[in-house]
């Protein structure tokens, strides 16, 4: 899949986003071929998956869609609208706990 940000016009406003929220939630902004499109992992023992463009899943109770996910030292920061990029932490998950990473095409 081709990298995008929810809401962006154009690839040039969603690069413009993405970089803008790394620098907000302290994150490295990761090389184009690293740029998380999906993360798979466990959270007190439930299986959880993160999409960009899709919602959280229910048990961090966000009802906006996942705009970035970037992976910092030990944890990946998976961000929305109120989660990490206007209002609050973003959503964490330990590397360790960590089962699958897909990235951008």
């Amino acid at each position: 899949m081709d990298f995008f940000v929810p809401l962006a016009k154009n690839v040039d406003q969603a690069q413009s986003v993405y970089s803008s929220i790394a620098e907000h939630v302290s994150a490295p902004k990761p090389t184009n071929d690293k740029r998380i499109q999906k993360l798979v992992w466990t959270h007190e023992g439930v299986e959880c998956i993160g999409e960009i463009g899709k919602l959280p899943p229910e048990v961090f109770r966000a009802n906006d869609e996942i705009l970035a996910i970037f992976e910092c030292d030990n944890v990946y920061k998976i961000c929305t609208q109120n989660r990490g990029v206007i209002n609050f932490d973003p959503i964490l998950a330990s590397s360790d706990n960590v089962k699958h990473v897909t990235y951008f095409d």
